[in-house]
């Protein structure tokens, strides 16, 4: 991979794993419009570091209380407050997408990886899904309103987003807009959420890749995907949540329709195939 390929591919990787536009259907279709070769575990890893970072840097003080209010629950043996229930119910929403994503992962990737038209009927599919919720949500509880059956529901729900244009930050707010949560709470606990199996998934290709070795010429797009994807990730964690909070999500739903739409007619009409 050329350190272009790597730089355009990092930005896509911060800015659509954020937003909710799917990072998954970018990183399929963009080499695919392109004919560009495939990325390889190598910049897998280097897209996932680079998104664990931005993630943690801007959460950096929530992440600290909660390692702090974990203890102190385990500590107290009770979980009465928001602070000390939080950690738990992260947890509890990270396992059913942890699970699923070991046990299928490659299965889906193998099914969606070849075929765009299909990519592409998802991204419009959970788009507009993702209106409906912000249009019709209640939008009245806080972060601190999340109960357990809730931290669950959203949690079965990001086991979609293994699915290529589903978007992982997309589907789980929309289901704790569903859930009656506000934008702002739902996009957070998007975020909050999103840590673990990020991390997780880093650290998985990490280990892989330090078993095989870093190909020759590959350390410095490596470092290249880290770098842009951190970069525009933490741009794109501080737009969404200040955009949210007085903005509706249309721009991002009328986007995956038109990107949708738009891939649906080229390959259709044989202009892409």
């Amino acid at each position: 991979m050329n350190l272009l390929h790597a730089a355009v591919l990092g930005a896509i990787q911060g800015f659509a794993e954020v937003l909710p536009i799917s990072s998954s259907a970018h990183l399929i279709l963009v080499p695919w419009l392109l004919k560009w070769p495939e990325s390889g575990l190598t910049f897998d890893v280097a897209l996932h570091l680079g998104t664990f970072l931005a993630l943690s840097l801007y959460f950096w003080r929530d992440i600290i209380e909660m390692i702090v209010s974990f203890f102190d629950a385990i500590a107290a043996r009770r979980l009465n407050t928001p602070a000390r229930r939080l950690p738990f119910l992260i947890i509890a929403a990270t396992i059913p997408a942890a699970l699923v994503g070991k046990l299928f992962e490659q299965q889906i990737e193998a099914i969606f990886r070849s075929n765009p038209l299909l990519i592409a009927s998802v991204l419009i599919v959970f788009g507009l899904l993702l209106g409906l919720s912000d249009m019709f949500g209640r939008k009245r509880l806080i972060l601190d309103d999340i109960t357990p059956a809730g931290a669950l529901n959203i949690g079965l729900l990001q086991c979609l987003a293994l699915i290529p244009g589903v978007s992982r930050s997309g589907i789980t707010i929309t289901a704790a807009l569903l859930l009656g949560f506000t934008r702002e709470s739902a996009a957070r606990f998007s975020f909050l959420m999103s840590l673990p199996i990020v991390a997780g998934a880093a650290l998985l290709k990490t280990v892989h890749l330090f078993k095989h070795g870093i190909p020759a010429g590959e350390g410095v797009p490596m470092l290249v995907g880290i770098v842009f994807s951190a970069v525009t990730g933490y741009i794109s964690v501080a737009f969404l949540l200040r955009f949210v909070q007085k903005q509706s999500l249309s721009p991002f739903v009328w986007y995956r329709v038109i990107v949708g739409g738009a891939l649906i007619v080229a390959i259709m009409t044989g202009f892409k195939g």
